[in-house]
């Protein structure tokens, strides 16, 4: 099939978030089945287009813009048998990814170009796959008013997080010659591309099986869980993958010491080189849990510091990286203050000490609130670093608890959105890492999942079948 990606964000060119780990990596694993795959990406002021080798120019087309137009050129480059094009065009690039202020505009802009490239090309794609909110409006207009140029290419909209959908005025629709008559549950003079993309999409997917019947509820539907259970027979779920090649202990040249089964000497390495460089007590003995991610509470930070002190006394380390809310940073400053030596916080973001943490934690805390899928479980798992986990979206179908599956368990696991049942968690986790001969085998059990986009890009492929069938029929 040739199947025509869309995305804000496509590592490793421009990364916020998961999303372009998935936009960065999935592609090159349907190519590797034998697909013909291109991905769309705007051209962010990020982007280093020295590095990535990314042409000064490209074909330049006018694109209908309102009741103008406007230029966009399509600068690309070939990797891994993936064609990546970078949407250029000073309506649609901006210094950052996300965080301008006519965000709304400029990615339904982004969209109509997308949709005018594709229309234009001689190989027309198969399937349209757009991710999120940013590329949501291209599923209606691949749709509608480039159904015909198009030769009817079926279409599927994958939500990665559901809380944000992007809603704006009206009015945008303008921008992409779309009609403003509404769809539930918009409000009058209100769009929200997330609505118009579940409502128009072939197949509507989201990155795990838990999460796809999470958002029929109220509770995690975030206002369109009535719109999803119309899709109820088109919606999908499947859980991500991870770049095995990038998070890979034996060849990760961002840690001290290569590890792998056969030889985990250097994990401990890793753990005392981590500890000395935070400054934290140096010992391959002491439980030592890693955080990375955004403090915010979907990832559980409400809940995860009022048991932090709590963590510390049973002797154990925390290393905290990431930022978010500015009251959370503040209270983990202060308990960084109060706990020198056994809590490190590096308030940021840095690619190479987020795989130093990876690999030196004994155990990696994600008690989130809500987690569409979740990669750090995902990439803690590679690393011989056991997840302790809310079960929950991706997390429920990834981590299984050890002490209700002693022979089975990948991590440890609480149900209830509360510290207290968090807290035993941890305590049930660092009891299970004094008794060496059970952690142990715990640790080599999940090193050996497969969590690479292998199996996940077959059942693409399997949703891709199932949307041209859609598509048909229709």
């Amino acid at each position: 099939m040739r199947i025509a990606f869309s995305a804000a964000e496509v590592a490793p060119y421009a990364k916020v978030g998961g999303l372009a780990d998935v936009a960065g990596s999935l592609p090159q694993a349907l190519a590797a089945l034998g697909h013909d795959v291109s991905v769309h990406v705007p051209l962010h002021g990020t982007i280093d287009r020295a590095k990535h080798g990314i042409p000064a120019e490209g074909p330049a087309r006018s694109v209908p813009y309102a009741r103008s137009r406007t230029r966009v050129s399509y600068p690309h480059v070939a990797r891994d048998g993936v064609r990546v094009v970078f949407v250029d065009g000073p309506r649609i690039v901006r210094a950052r990814v996300y965080g301008a202020p006519d965000d709304a505009k400029r990615y339904a802009l982004f969209a109509r170009a997308v949709a005018e490239d594709l229309a234009a090309s001689k190989d027309r794609p198969d399937v349209v796959h757009a991710h999120d909110w940013h590329a949501a409006l291209l599923v209606p207009m691949v749709a509608g008013p480039y159904r015909r140029s198009l030769r009817g290419a079926a279409t599927v909209f994958t939500i990665h997080n559901l809380a944000y959908q992007g809603q704006s005025a009206a009015d945008v629709l303008d921008v992409v010659g779309l009609p403003k008559r509404r769809v539930k549950p918009e409000a009058p003079g209100q769009l929200n591309p997330v609505a118009r993309a579940i409502a128009s999409a072939d197949i509507v997917s989201t990155v795990s099986e838990r999460y796809a019947q999470e958002i029929l509820t109220a509770e995690f539907g975030s206002g369109l869980q009535d719109l999803l259970a119309t899709r109820r027979d088109g919606l999908w779920g499947i859980v991500n993958g991870i770049d095995v090649g990038v998070f890979d202990p034996a060849t990760d040249r961002h840690i001290p010491a290569r590890y792998s089964l056969r030889d985990m000497r250097g994990k401990a390495q890793c753990k005392v080189a981590l500890q000395k460089a935070l400054g934290l007590a140096v010992g391959t003995a002491i439980p030592l849990f890693g955080v990375i991610g955004r403090l915010v509470e979907q990832k559980g930070i409400d809940i995860l510091t009022p048991v932090a002190s709590e963590i510390l006394r049973t002797g154990a380390q925390i290393v905290v990286l990431g930022t978010g809310e500015p009251k959370y940073e503040a209270m983990w400053k202060e308990l960084a203050a109060r706990h020198r030596g056994t809590l490190s916080l590096t308030l940021g973001f840095d690619a190479a000490l987020a795989q130093r943490v990876y690999a030196a934690s004994d155990m990696f805390l994600m008690p989130s609130r809500f987690e569409p899928c979740g990669l750090g479980q995902l990439i803690s798992f590679r690393y011989g670093t056991v997840p302790v986990v809310r079960s929950v979206g991706g997390l429920a179908d990834t981590v299984r608890d050890a002490d209700a599956d002693r022979a089975g368990g990948t991590g440890f696991s609480f149900s209830e959105y509360a510290a207290a049942p968090l807290a035993d968690a941890i305590r049930r986790a660092v009891r299970a890492y004094r008794d060496e001969a059970r952690w142990t085998a715990l640790r080599e059990r999940v090193m050996r999942l497969d969590h690479s986009w292998d199996a996940s890009a077959r059942r693409y492929v399997e949703m891709y079948e199932a949307a041209r069938q859609a598509r048909r029929a229709a």
